[in-house]
């Protein structure tokens, strides 16, 4: 029975905690927050976005200087067959197909990173418009909470600074008045 009282207590002072930690939070820096984490989010997207364009550009470059040594040794073979050398042709033939082999598999991986790039983009566009929304919103919010003047803290409202000189000087005149 002693146990189950001290679970509850337990349990009692963790809720309360939480509450009293979630009513000092200040929302605003928690919207803040929320827009910087969106933020590195979508940098962290225009770099792999960046990655990739850069991945298929160096396949590209690999691609056309593939192409340029399959153009050659489609040369080589053509002038060794018309000289008759076939056994030069076969050698070149050799070197050839492993070349063409290797053009389709940057083909298809030029494809994929494309495809990839593509799809980065279009969740990078989505983003981006569902960031400038939230920024807005959040703009929305500070906006209301500094025209009402709510302290986050505990429930106070603001105090604006001359209020407070005003409350001072009568403050000081009814002392100055009782000296």
């Amino acid at each position: 029975m002693t146990i189950r009282l001290f679970d509850r207590i337990t349990t009692l002072l963790k809720a309360d905690a939480h509450g009293v930690v979630e009513s000092l939070e200040e929302r605003s820096l928690l919207l803040k927050q929320y827009v910087r984490e969106a933020e590195i989010d979508l940098n962290r997207k225009r770099a792999r976005l960046e990655a990739v364009r850069e991945e298929e550009k160096r396949l590209r470059d690999l691609l056309a200087h593939h192409e340029e040594e399959a153009r050659s040794l489609d040369e080589d073979i053509a002038l060794a067959l018309a000289g008759g050398k076939d056994d030069l042709a076969r050698f070149a033939i050799r070197r050839l197909i492993p070349r063409r082999n290797e053009i389709k598999g940057l083909r298809a991986q030029i494809e994929q990173r494309n495809a990839e790039g593509q799809a980065v983009a279009e969740r990078l566009a989505a983003q981006q418009t569902q960031l400038e929304e939230l920024r807005s919103r959040v703009r929305a919010e500070l906006a209301r909470e500094s025209d009402t003047g709510a302290s986050p803290w505990l429930g106070e409202t603001g105090v604006a600074d001359e209020e407070v000189e005003i409350e001072l000087l009568r403050r000081r005149q009814v002392q100055g008045g009782n000296s």
